[in-house]
């Protein structure tokens, strides 16, 4: 994604990479008047460029007025599953792999979106066979994970490769292709920690 344009929301949707004007497009169909639709003209603008134009705070103070909206909410929420986490899933499932390959996919399709992801996944399955084509999940993972890396230092603003050297890496260096609890992991220096399953209603 680009690190100058403008991002917000749930994963980050960016002005510069088109999911933040899908986002709105979308939100103003189900609320019109929201108070982000007048920047609609301004999103389609500068959609696929860093410019800021026609957005800076007041364009930020329509979303914080936006975000605490229940429908705003729910339509950020929506979009993810549409544009990252049901792809990502699908094609994770089709390539064999558990609940650990299915995170690495989906946070890889939110930060590099389908054309970076999809040049990851390629990267990888020309060092590895991927567990459906009868590889080792975990040798695939591993060369996933160091695509992924090479693709994000190819980005200023992804520069920082701990979200896979201290997240990802380290359940799969512990072999925890499942997400087994308890969980305990670091992302930019910050440290946590899921000590046992959520309860069912959750």
């Amino acid at each position: 994604m680009t690190g100058a344009a403008t991002p917000g929301g749930l994963v980050g949707f960016t002005s510069g990479t088109h999911d933040m004007l899908m986002l709105i497009e979308r939100y103003t169909d189900e609320v019109a008047g929201n108070p982000l639709a007048e920047f609609l003209p301004a999103l389609r603008a500068v959609d696929g460029t860093d410019s800021h134009e026609g957005l800076g705070d007041p364009f930020v103070q329509a979303w914080i007025a936006a975000a605490a909206l229940p429908e705003f909410q729910k339509a950020q929420r929506d979009e993810v599953d549409r544009l990252y986490f049901e792809p990502a899933v699908s094609l994770a499932i089709a390539d064999g792999l558990g609940a650990l390959g299915q995170f690495a996919y989906f946070d890889a399709m939110v930060m590099h979106g389908d054309s970076g992801f999809a040049d990851v996944r390629a990267q990888a399955r020309e060092v590895e066979a991927a567990p459906a084509n009868g590889g080792d999940e975990r040798d695939y993972l591993s060369a996933f994970l160091d695509a992924r890396v090479v693709e994000m230092k190819k980005e200023e603003a992804h520069e920082d490769t701990s979200r896979v050297d201290t997240a990802q890496r380290v359940f799969l260096d512990a072999g925890n292709l499942s997400l087994d609890p308890p969980l305990r992991w670091s992302v930019y220096g910050d440290p946590f920690e899921i000590l046992s399953d959520p309860p069912a209603h959750w």
